[in-house]
């Protein structure tokens, strides 16, 4: 790549977006350079004990780290509640799960429905390419296992906060974006081990929402739809996937093209119920729903919501949220949708 411009005395190699600089020392500087406005919902969200937003926030470092979300400050309940296990999106590139984008809707999530909210530290492209972020995404589910099982706990933190509330029979893998593909990828990897080595936990069911699903080729909505966003541009798609994948794979690589030719056939692939979020106003809107129709037409249980007149990860755009009527009831009804699924299983 052709050096552009410096950058705090080094040679930026490549940008991407205002997200991301590769520096031809060797390092990636993730400071945001874009709208100071969007700032906000980048900022870490520190853990707190005393209720608010309805819930309470923890983190339980470790490898990977996680953070919990226990709606009500976790005071015991007639009946053991859902688990999600929460995987950030972010291109496999940036963002972090402590940002204010994923606070304010896990933790609504976590109160509404009502379910514990089990939130994973990914590691980072470039320095940390695919497989890296899924191989995390299925250790958070080994260390939830390990927790389900009375053990697991990091030194000097409370693991019976998680255990007094989480029903580990009903756990529900979920992913913003790239966090979406993780979604596919780890249930795949864990429906291949035995019902008995995952005991008591059992995933139940799998949310990927807009998750980045995509050809080499582009998709109609690629080429049609105009990005209305920051966090969704095609530059980011093509550069981040680029960064994230293996070296010299392309996007028809089955990390973000499950339903291609160069991945296992879908009818071999045990799932558990999806349920599958898309955005009519998003870039990858078709590949999404293409891969929809080829899990359904494997024999697989899938449920599509599609939000009308709304963009790529939407429902974390607090701003827009609380501000334009459209966002705000399209996220009210992503939230009704999963509370349904969650409740048929």
């Amino acid at each position: 790549m052709a050096a552009v411009e410096e950058y705090r005395g080094t040679v930026v190699l490549d940008e991407v977006s205002g997200w991301l600089r590769i520096l031809d020392d060797g390092s990636v500087d993730r400071t945001w350079t874009g709208m100071p406005e969007a700032l906000f919902l980048m900022t870490p969200v520190a853990p707190f004990l005393t209720p608010r937003d309805g819930v309470t926030l923890h983190d339980l470092p470790g490898s990977p780290s996680l953070r919990l979300y226990l709606p009500a400050g976790g005071r015991p309940r007639p009946e053991k509640i859902p688990v999600f296990l929460h995987f950030h999106g972010g291109g496999f590139c940036i963002s972090h799960s402590s940002w204010f984008m994923y606070y304010q809707f896990y933790a609504r999530l976590a109160a509404s429905l009502p379910a514990v909210v089990v939130s994973v530290e990914l590691p980072l492209a470039p320095e940390h390419r695919l497989p890296a972020a899924i191989d995390a995404g299925y250790a958070a589910l080994l260390r939830l296992r390990d927790l389900a099982r009375g053990r697991g706990a990091a030194p000097g933190t409370d693991d019976t906060l998680l255990g007094s509330a989480a029903d580990f029979s009903r756990v529900f893998l979920i992913g913003d974006s790239s966090g979406g593909n993780l979604v596919h990828q780890v249930a795949a990897r864990a429906s291949a081990e035995s019902p008995e080595f995952w005991a008591p936990l059992r995933v139940a069911g799998g949310v990927p929402l807009h998750p980045g699903f995509v050809r080499s080729s582009r998709s109609r909505s690629e080429l049609e739809q105009q990005s209305d966003s920051v966090f969704f541009t095609l530059d980011m798609l093509d550069k981040f996937l680029e960064l994230g994948l293996p070296e010299g794979a392309t996007k028809d690589h089955p990390y973000t093209c499950p339903m291609g030719e160069a991945a296992p056939p879908l009818e071999k692939v045990a799932l558990p119920p999806f349920l599958v979020g898309v955005a009519e106003k998003d870039l990858i809107r078709d590949t999404n729903l293409e891969y929809c129709e080829a899990m359904k037409k494997a024999g697989n249980e899938v449920e599509v919501v599609v939000s009308r007149e709304v963009s790529h990860s939407f429902y974390l755009n607090k701003f827009a949220v609380d501000n334009d009527p459209i966002t705000g009831q399209r996220t009210d009804e992503l939230l009704l949708a999963i509370k349904r699924f969650v409740a048929r299983h």
